[in-house]
């Protein structure tokens, strides 16, 4: 029976990426004809959704109703490829999604990502990593919604890894409220290091937002240490700081 059960996963993981495939295409060709960033976005948007539907993943949203109708920060966990998708599909398509400067190796995906929006930090040279951060902060003081996983990449480790500083900073100049997002069952599906999703159930917890304003927050820092330890009680994985701190 097992057997059986493993065919069944590899072919539903092979129809995956079948549909992630024409989705992708569809995008690649909304984001090359259609004018208007807004209008891309949306799109975009709806192709994530159709992923997920057509795939026959289910999606468990709650709190959807915590974002603000404004301008806002959110901050999620990262465990695999799909989290991406995964949030452009939930979140409304005026995010915009703030990615690890790699992604501008792959002119295929650097291009559909730019096109959607999306918006690239170097991790490694310094004065890139400068530019960008101020790219950043110029685009929250702007008033525009931003999405992070402020990890800044995954690996084969389970567990809640350190936050990098930029979302904080961001949402801390543009006076914007951050909104942590607990994201569950991606590691499972597609972890680092495998190529053929399994289907599970995914959830997306969206909590309450946290405003800059508030004075139990002396700077970017401590209000990052906030954010990640709402996501920690939701998240059913170890703290990674745990053991190591500095």
């Amino acid at each position: 029976m097992k057997y059986v059960t493993a065919l069944l996963e590899r072919l539903w993981g092979l129809y995956a990426w079948v549909v992630f495939l024409i989705v992708v295409l569809f995008s690649l060709l909304v984001v090359t004809i259609v004018p208007g960033l807004p209008a891309r976005r949306w799109l975009t948007a709806a192709a994530a959704k159709a992923a997920f539907l057509l795939s026959g993943v289910p999606v468990d949203v709650n709190g959807l109703e915590a974002l603000p109708d404004g301008h806002c920060v959110v901050v999620a966990n990262h465990a695999s490829y799909v989290d991406g998708p995964l949030l452009r599909a939930v979140l409304p398509p005026r995010f915009s999604f703030v990615i690890k400067g790699e992604m501008r190796d792959i002119p295929i995906v650097h291009f559909l990502l730019r096109r959607a929006g999306s918006r690239f930090v170097e991790r490694f040279t310094a004065a890139g990593s400068a530019r960008d951060a101020r790219q950043i902060v110029k685009a929250a003081q702007g008033g525009q919604s931003l999405a992070f996983f402020p990890e800044g990449t995954f690996d084969e480790q389970t567990g809640l890894g350190r936050f990098r500083p930029g979302a904080f900073v961001a949402a801390t100049r543009g006076e914007m409220p951050v909104v942590p997002i607990a994201i569950s069952g991606t590691r499972h599906m597609m972890p680092s290091g495998r190529w053929l999703p399994r289907p599970c159930r995914l959830g997306i917890d969206i909590l309450a937002p946290i405003s800059p304003h508030d004075p139990t927050f002396v700077d970017h820092r401590s209000l990052a240490a906030d954010a990640r330890a709402r996501i920690l009680r939701i998240l059913d994985e170890p703290d990674l700081l745990e053991n190591n701190e500095d």
